[in-house]
Protein backbone atom coordinates (compact mmCIF):
# COMPACT_ATOMS: atom_id res chain seq x y z
CA UNK A 1 0.00 0.00 0.00
CA UNK A 2 1.38 3.42 -0.97
CA UNK A 3 1.47 6.27 1.56
CA UNK A 4 1.17 9.83 0.35
CA UNK A 5 2.63 12.76 2.25
CA UNK A 6 2.52 16.41 1.21
CA UNK A 7 4.61 19.21 2.67
CA UNK A 8 3.45 22.75 1.88
CA UNK A 9 4.82 26.11 2.87
CA UNK A 10 6.37 29.31 1.70
CA UNK A 11 9.85 29.66 0.21
CA UNK A 12 12.51 29.57 2.91
CA UNK A 13 10.52 27.56 5.45
CA UNK A 14 12.47 24.33 5.09
CA UNK A 15 10.10 22.22 3.02
CA UNK A 16 12.97 20.78 1.00
CA UNK A 17 14.99 19.74 4.06
CA UNK A 18 11.86 18.21 5.54
CA UNK A 19 11.24 16.22 2.35
CA UNK A 20 14.84 14.97 2.40
CA UNK A 21 14.34 13.73 5.97
CA UNK A 22 11.09 12.02 4.98
CA UNK A 23 12.75 10.49 1.94
CA UNK A 24 15.62 9.29 4.11
CA UNK A 25 13.46 7.60 6.71
CA UNK A 26 11.37 5.81 4.09
CA UNK A 27 14.48 4.59 2.24
CA UNK A 28 16.04 3.40 5.51
CA UNK A 29 12.86 1.41 6.16
CA UNK A 30 13.27 -0.34 2.79
CA UNK A 31 10.46 1.35 0.86
CA UNK A 32 10.43 2.47 -2.73
CA UNK A 33 10.26 6.29 -2.53
CA UNK A 34 9.39 9.01 -5.00
CA UNK A 35 9.83 12.72 -4.27
CA UNK A 36 8.61 15.66 -6.29
CA UNK A 37 9.14 19.33 -5.52
CA UNK A 38 7.22 22.27 -6.95
CA UNK A 39 8.97 25.54 -6.17
CA UNK A 40 6.84 28.15 -7.94
CA UNK A 41 7.98 31.60 -6.85
CA UNK A 42 9.67 30.17 -3.75
CA UNK A 43 12.52 32.67 -3.77
CA UNK A 44 9.98 35.47 -3.64
CA UNK A 45 7.95 34.02 -0.77
CA UNK A 46 5.66 31.92 -2.96
CA UNK A 47 4.28 28.45 -2.37
CA UNK A 48 6.50 25.41 -2.16
CA UNK A 49 4.91 21.97 -2.40
CA UNK A 50 6.70 18.67 -1.93
CA UNK A 51 5.18 15.25 -2.53
CA UNK A 52 6.62 12.18 -0.81
CA UNK A 53 5.17 8.83 -1.85
CA UNK A 54 6.43 5.55 -0.45
CA UNK A 55 5.42 1.91 -0.50
CA UNK A 56 6.46 -1.47 -1.84
CA UNK A 57 6.49 -0.13 -5.43
CA UNK A 58 5.71 3.50 -6.29
CA UNK A 59 5.14 4.37 -9.93
CA UNK A 60 4.96 8.17 -9.85
CA UNK A 61 5.85 11.00 -7.46
CA UNK A 62 2.74 13.18 -7.66
CA UNK A 63 0.00 12.96 -5.02
CA UNK A 64 -3.42 13.45 -6.58
CA UNK A 65 -6.26 15.43 -5.03
CA UNK A 66 -8.03 13.49 -2.28
CA UNK A 67 -5.13 11.05 -1.82
CA UNK A 68 -2.79 12.53 0.83
CA UNK A 69 -2.56 10.54 4.06
CA UNK A 70 -0.74 13.38 5.83
CA UNK A 71 -0.54 17.05 4.85
CA UNK A 72 2.18 18.98 6.68
CA UNK A 73 1.62 22.73 6.42
CA UNK A 74 4.24 25.23 7.62
CA UNK A 75 1.82 28.14 7.18
CA UNK A 76 -1.95 28.16 7.71
CA UNK A 77 -2.99 29.76 4.39
CA UNK A 78 -0.95 27.07 2.61
CA UNK A 79 -2.87 24.47 4.66
CA UNK A 80 -6.13 25.92 3.34
CA UNK A 81 -4.80 26.16 -0.22
CA UNK A 82 -3.87 22.45 -0.36
CA UNK A 83 -6.40 20.84 2.02
CA UNK A 84 -8.35 19.35 -0.92
CA UNK A 85 -5.44 16.94 -1.41
CA UNK A 86 -6.26 15.16 1.89
CA UNK A 87 -8.04 11.82 2.01
CA UNK A 88 -11.28 11.71 3.97
CA UNK A 89 -9.40 10.07 6.86
CA UNK A 90 -6.18 12.01 6.29
CA UNK A 91 -4.39 14.09 8.90
CA UNK A 92 -3.53 17.78 8.59
CA UNK A 93 -0.62 19.05 10.71
CA UNK A 94 -0.53 22.86 10.75
CA UNK A 95 1.95 25.41 12.00
CA UNK A 96 -0.24 28.37 12.94
CA UNK A 97 2.17 30.90 11.49
CA UNK A 98 0.76 33.66 9.26
CA UNK A 99 2.84 34.80 6.31
CA UNK A 100 1.01 37.25 4.09
CA UNK A 101 1.38 36.64 0.34
CA UNK A 102 2.25 39.57 -1.91
CA UNK A 103 -1.41 39.98 -2.93
CA UNK A 104 -2.32 40.66 0.72
CA UNK A 105 0.72 42.89 1.31
CA UNK A 106 -0.21 45.05 -1.70
CA UNK A 107 -3.88 45.23 -0.70
CA UNK A 108 -5.16 43.25 -3.70
CA UNK A 109 -6.54 40.51 -1.44
CA UNK A 110 -7.36 39.86 2.21
CA UNK A 111 -5.88 37.17 4.41
CA UNK A 112 -8.79 34.89 5.43
CA UNK A 113 -9.92 34.78 9.06
CA UNK A 114 -10.35 31.59 11.08
CA UNK A 115 -8.51 29.35 8.64
CA UNK A 116 -7.66 26.60 11.11
CA UNK A 117 -11.13 26.59 12.64
CA UNK A 118 -12.63 26.13 9.17
CA UNK A 119 -10.23 23.29 8.38
CA UNK A 120 -11.12 21.59 11.68
CA UNK A 121 -14.76 21.35 10.55
CA UNK A 122 -13.76 19.14 7.60
CA UNK A 123 -10.50 17.43 8.61
CA UNK A 124 -8.57 15.94 11.49
CA UNK A 125 -6.24 18.82 12.35
CA UNK A 126 -3.27 18.96 14.70
CA UNK A 127 -2.01 22.49 15.20
CA UNK A 128 0.69 24.31 17.06
CA UNK A 129 2.67 27.53 17.02
CA UNK A 130 5.96 25.89 16.07
CA UNK A 131 7.71 29.24 15.59
CA UNK A 132 7.14 30.15 19.24
CA UNK A 133 8.38 26.73 20.33
CA UNK A 134 11.47 27.10 18.11
CA UNK A 135 12.21 30.49 19.69
CA UNK A 136 11.95 28.87 23.14
CA UNK A 137 14.54 26.33 21.98
CA UNK A 138 16.77 29.21 20.91
CA UNK A 139 16.68 28.79 17.12
CA UNK A 140 13.70 29.93 15.04
CA UNK A 141 15.05 28.08 11.98
CA UNK A 142 14.08 24.67 13.41
CA UNK A 143 10.32 25.29 13.50
CA UNK A 144 9.89 23.01 10.45
CA UNK A 145 11.47 20.10 12.35
CA UNK A 146 9.06 20.75 15.24
CA UNK A 147 6.14 20.45 12.81
CA UNK A 148 7.70 17.30 11.35
CA UNK A 149 7.92 15.88 14.87
CA UNK A 150 4.21 16.40 15.36
CA UNK A 151 3.46 14.83 11.97
CA UNK A 152 5.77 11.86 12.70
CA UNK A 153 3.30 10.60 15.29
CA UNK A 154 0.93 9.90 12.38
CA UNK A 155 3.42 7.85 10.36
CA UNK A 156 4.80 4.34 10.68
CA UNK A 157 8.33 4.98 11.93
CA UNK A 158 9.84 4.88 15.41
CA UNK A 159 11.03 7.98 17.21
CA UNK A 160 14.54 6.52 17.22
CA UNK A 161 14.49 6.03 13.43
CA UNK A 162 13.49 9.67 12.97
CA UNK A 163 16.32 10.86 15.22
CA UNK A 164 18.83 8.74 13.27
CA UNK A 165 17.77 10.10 9.88
CA UNK A 166 17.85 13.67 11.20
CA UNK A 167 21.42 13.05 12.35
CA UNK A 168 22.35 11.79 8.86
CA UNK A 169 20.56 14.59 6.99
CA UNK A 170 21.15 17.93 8.73
CA UNK A 171 24.52 19.70 8.92
CA UNK A 172 26.66 18.24 11.75
CA UNK A 173 26.69 21.43 13.85
CA UNK A 174 22.86 21.50 13.87
CA UNK A 175 22.16 17.85 14.79
CA UNK A 176 21.50 18.51 18.48
CA UNK A 177 19.10 21.44 17.99
CA UNK A 178 17.24 19.64 15.20
CA UNK A 179 16.80 16.52 17.34
CA UNK A 180 15.55 18.67 20.25
CA UNK A 181 13.14 20.37 17.86
CA UNK A 182 11.87 17.04 16.56
CA UNK A 183 11.28 15.77 20.12
CA UNK A 184 9.45 18.99 21.03
CA UNK A 185 7.01 18.42 18.16
CA UNK A 186 6.78 14.69 18.77
CA UNK A 187 5.78 15.29 22.38
CA UNK A 188 3.28 18.06 21.59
Amino acid sequence: MTKNIMIVGVGGQGTLLTSRILGGITLDAGYDVKLSEVHGMAQRGGSVVTFVRYGEKVAEPIVEEGQADVLIAFEKLEALRYSHFLKKDGVLVVNEQRIEPITVVTGAAQYPDNIVEGLEREHTVYKMDAMEEAKRLGNSKVFNIIVLGMAARHMDFSKEAWLEVIEKTVPPKTIEINQKAFLAGYGA
